[in-house]
């Protein structure tokens, strides 16, 4: 892509959003500033392969908005991952880190590739690679990658150790999502499940069930949906009845015994056949006559084609934009009520703001203490979107957008940047 055409890329926010800009009256000079990232950067990576040849592949780094604070966010290895998709999710980063409240900005990267495909060697040289090609525009108090789909804490790990030969010092607050005996944090890798479970519980409170347990469905068996399962089991007022992997589902009415599907999907590769469970597809999980469904998958998950299917009462984004607009609406008119992804899985990058603090006072803090001050700030951001949803009488997930969006128009007048 030429210069100009970089320029010319676009966020594509959800109609919630563009609802909530209304409401607040935000001017048109605001919102031509939100519609396109403050930078875009694009590089071909060469990765030698162990086998001796040589893959070439497009990587993008899209800083979306920086009026908060330094740029924040994932870098994904995948085959179709695009550069409209980067810079979408940069978007949404900036409204996450603001509804959430802490002093980030929004950014994204990607590698186009299969990451299946790579050995362990091969995806060190790669995480290598991006840092040396994004080396001059990531930073401590510039932008810090995390972690997203196909990168982990090892890739995290290797691109710190790159960037910090390059920049000639230790440099651990470059990246976060780092492992611990690399100046991680404690409490990283379940830090959206927990947030998540957080969220659920407070809104659940909000809401008035008095029945319990409440039955859960969770798409997703990975670190997010993997690890919300864990922590729902060790609470009374909910029972995990059913859960996914990519290839498949189970389903027990009367609660799964998870230990048994965790242990299966082990030995296995998938949860398909797992002991005391049915099997369902994924398609049908989301149907399921539950009291909550968890989308702790991958994107556009619930449609226009399947939301008038859905028989939760509440549903949790885990993942990120797993409902599309349309979907929005029909679930909306249907009074079923949606804890949007920027509120629901902000854990992560609150937990990615304690590393980074952690790594700038080089003083390290417990398991509890992080858990504890990411309970206090997930807390107070869902009583505030709640709140906002009740005085103004909109969803949420436009409550959500309309208190980031108050943040981000009061920064960017207090800075006079527009």
């Amino acid at each position: 892509m030429t210069t100009a055409e970089l320029t010319q890329v676009e966020v594509s926010f959800p109609t919630a959003m563009q609802t909530a800009a209304r409401l607040l009256n935000v001017t048109p000079a605001l919102l031509a500033h939100l519609a396109r990232p403050q930078q875009l950067h694009t590089r071909q990576l060469s990765l030698l392969r162990d086998d001796g040849t040589t893959l070439t592949m497009p990587a993008w780094r899209s800083q979306h908005n920086n009026w908060r604070g330094p740029y924040k966010g994932g870098i994904r290895f995948h085959p179709n991952v695009i550069l409209e998709e980067v810079a979408t999710l940069s978007g949404l980063m900036t409204f996450k880190t603001a509804v959430i409240n802490i002093p980030f900005g929004g950014s994204k990267g990607g590698v186009q590739v299969d990451a299946k495909k790579l050995s362990p060697t091969e995806h060190e040289r790669l995480a290598r690679a991006y840092a040396r090609a994004f080396a001059d525009v990531i930073g401590p108090e510039l932008d810090i990658p995390a972690p997203d789909v196909n990168t982990n804490s090892d890739t995290m790990g290797w691109m710190m150790d790159e960037y910090s030969r390059i920049v000639g010092h230790h440099s651990p607050g470059v990246v976060t999502g780092k492992p611990l005996r690399l100046f991680g944090s404690a409490g990283r890798d379940l830090a959206t499940a927990f947030g998540g479970k957080v969220t659920l519980d407070n809104i659940i409170h909000r809401l008035g069930f008095t029945k319990t347990p409440l039955t859960v469905a969770i798409q997703g068996i990975g670190n997010v949906g993997g690890g919300l399962a864990k922590l729902l089991v060790d609470d009374g007022k909910y029972k995990v009845v059913a859960i996914s992997d990519s290839q498949s589902a189970v389903y027990n009415q009367s609660g799964l015994n998870l230990n048994s599907v965790f242990t299966h999907k082990a030995t296995t590769g998938n949860v398909e056949n797992a002991d005391y469970a049915q099997n369902l597809t994924n398609k049908e999980l989301l149907e399921l006559p539950v009291d909550i469904l968890v989308l702790g998958a991958i994107e556009n998950q619930i449609t226009a084609d399947n939301a008038s299917h859905v028989q939760a009462k509440v549903v949790l984004e885990l993942a990120n934009h797993p409902i599309t607009s349309e979907a929005d609406a029909i679930l909306g008119h249907n009074h079923v009520t949606v804890i949007p992804d920027i509120l629901a899985n902000s854990g992560g990058v609150t937990v990615s703001y304690f590393e980074w603090v952690q790594n700038q006072q080089n003083w390290y803090w417990t398991e509890a203490e992080v858990n504890s001050q990411l309970t206090d700030l997930t807390t107070t951001a869902c009583h505030q979107v709640w709140d906002s949803a009740q005085s103004h009488h909109i969803s949420l997930r436009v409550a959500a957008y309309l208190l980031a969006l108050e943040r981000l128009v009061a920064t960017a007048k207090w800075r006079a940047v527009i």
